[in-house]
């Protein structure tokens, strides 16, 4: 595969066989991000774990300190006073009848689903849907809530969800590269203390195997993992 002149230029500026402290690494990144949109930063960790064992998951949500840099659109499944908590709040979409088939038949102008506990059996019929989007309300990331002002808050303020994946590895957006190296760092420590934090009981040996960061077009700068207690 032939790789663009930029991307070529943006490798010879990382030592792949180097891994970073998080400041360099950070500054590396924003340098290489070349593109003329505004990429996105994302965080990528391989966990000493096995997610086929259900008590080995690691799974949550937190809310970054200086957000992801994206428009966060928020559908909310409420019914009674909660319909206009969620309209006061400035939720972008509130479910109506016709909502569930309007998911079905493909409709998906939203990025996060937050429903109240009495809606789930609603919601739950669009799990096919959500499910492989990474969509689904869920307890664990706040989006299963009785108080959707503060569910919708915290998702435009950037609360993201991290999760781990079949291969043990939890992928996720840290900000901009227009943010900088400092805001982009704040942002990262926040996230690795909360991967830190969830780490689950029954995991053994080294449960931080690896850290890197990349820009969406370009290359990948590895993290070294003992800063984060590795």
């Amino acid at each position: 595969m032939k790789q663009g002149k930029k991307y070529v230029d943006s490798v010879k500026l990382i030592d792949s066989t180097k891994a970073y402290d998080s400041s360099e690494a950070l500054d590396l990144v924003c340098q290489t991000a070349k593109a003329k949109f505004d990429e996105t930063v994302e965080l990528h960790v391989r966990l000493g774990v096995d997610s086929r064992h259900a008590d080995q998951q690691v799974r949550g949500a937190v809310v970054l300190p200086n957000g992801t840099g994206k428009t966060v659109r928020t559908l909310v499944f409420a019914k009674g006073e909660k319909i206009q908590a969620a309209i006061d709040a400035g939720s972008d979409f509130v479910a109506d009848d016709d909502t569930v088939k309007k998911i079905n038949d493909g409709w998906m102008d939203f990025d996060v689903v937050i429903a109240t506990p009495d809606m789930m059996g609603v919601v739950g019929r669009l799990g096919k849907v959500l499910g492989p989007r990474g969509l689904m309300p869920n307890p664990k990331a706040g989006t299963v809530t009785p108080d959707v002002a503060k569910a919708i808050s915290e998702a435009k303020a950037g609360k993201i969800e991290y999760r781990l994946d079949k291969t043990n590895i939890i992928h996720c957006p840290i900000g901009k590269a227009s943010f900088g190296a400092e805001k982009l760092g704040e942002n990262l420590d926040t996230l690795m203390g909360a991967i830190v934090k969830a780490k689950p009981a029954a995991a053994k040996g080294q449960y931080i195997r690896s850290v890197a960061i990349t820009s969406t077009m370009g290359p990948s700068v590895r993290i070294n993992p003992a800063k984060f207690g590795a």
